[in-house]
């Protein structure tokens, strides 16, 4: 124990009949009630004009008044009964246009409707990211534009689009969030000369652009992903490597599990007669394991941002 402690402990003091706390006791150094009086007039007075303590400080602090330290100041205005006459401060910026309209994207084929987005991959170094811009088909989920950069540029990802719609065609509808790149007008005009249409989600809502996120969660979260590169460059190199892998070769999960460049050139239907073959001969070897007979799942006809909520289903082809 201290030594204080022990020493109190032996030589206890006398107790006292009606003790004060020690908050408030007279000490030399405690402002008057008077000057706490004075001090709160002036706070009163400051909320009244919808000023800040600070403001009544300084002010009366002008005028040759010193009362007591700006701390204090502080504590007399938190404990001043009436707190509905301290002026409001807004913390969030307010929308001068009103609440923004939920974006709604639908696409019923490739090619209608494209999502995109930028994200970070790291570097060694503190504060330096690399940028990979990424274009997706919301229907097939295809990446038809990618590119690696060490900066976020619009000028950059209107060359992205440039060579997308050079080999893919311009889609009907381009939804993205709302960066800089993505809003701006230099962007937009390049994309409205060929006819697409700019579609936004709302601030601070993260699930208004679910299909450029899922993507690059894919990528991040695939086996072998390096989490680190050294150079822009070797950033490239990966994301070259990984794209073609994506399109091609990985089994989506939210289009019944064929490949994107399935889905998008329309040969994922030869892939489901295989599939469907196999599953009705294993029912038929097998019918003690089924309830009724399976169905072979396919991609839905339908594809979007926000759509209206419908019972789920589980989709097969009649071929």
């Amino acid at each position: 124990m201290s030594r204080s402690t022990w020493h109190y402990r032996q030589n206890p003091r006398e107790q006292v009949q009606d003790p004060i706390h020690q908050s408030e006791r007279a000490y030399e150094c405690r402002v008057s009630p008077g000057d706490r009086e004075r001090i709160s007039e002036y706070i009163k007075l400051g909320w009244a004009e919808q000023v800040s303590v600070d403001h009544s400080f300084a002010a009366a602090w002008d005028d040759g008044v010193m009362l007591a330290s700006r701390r204090t100041w502080w504590r007399i205005a938190a404990q001043i009964e009436d707190q509905m006459l301290r002026p409001t401060i807004p913390t969030k910026r307010e929308n001068k246009q009103g609440r923004r309209e939920k974006p709604v994207v639908k696409a019923t084929g490739p090619c209608q409707a494209w999502s995109w987005d930028i994200t970070d991959v790291y570097s060694p170094w503190r504060k330096i990211v690399f940028k990979v811009y990424s274009v997706i088909d919301i229907f097939s989920r295809q990446i038809v534009g990618w590119r690696v950069e060490d900066r976020e540029a619009d000028h950059l990802a209107v060359e992205m689009f440039e060579t997308a719609i050079a080999e893919h065609g311009a889609p009907q509808l381009v939804h993205a969030d709302s960066g800089p790149a993505m809003k701006s007008h230099l962007l937009r005009d390049a994309l409205n000369a060929h006819g697409v249409e700019l579609s936004h989600n709302r601030p601070y809502v993260s699930n208004d652009n679910p299909f450029s996120e899922s993507g690059f969660r894919t990528m991040k979260y695939r086996p072998g992903y390096q989490r680190i590169f050294k150079t822009v460059e070797t950033a490239r190199t990966y994301i070259g490597d990984y794209v073609p892998w994506y399109n091609a070769k990985h089994k989506h999960s939210g289009i019944a599990l064929f490949s994107p460049s399935q889905v998008h050139d329309g040969s994922w239907k030869d892939v489901w007669k295989t599939r469907d073959h196999a599953l009705q001969g294993y029912y038929t070897q097998n019918p003690g394991r089924f309830r009724r007979r399976p169905t072979t799942p396919a991609p839905a006809d339908l594809a979007g941002i926000n759509l209206p909520e419908t019972k789920p289903a589980i989709l097969s082809l009649d071929l």
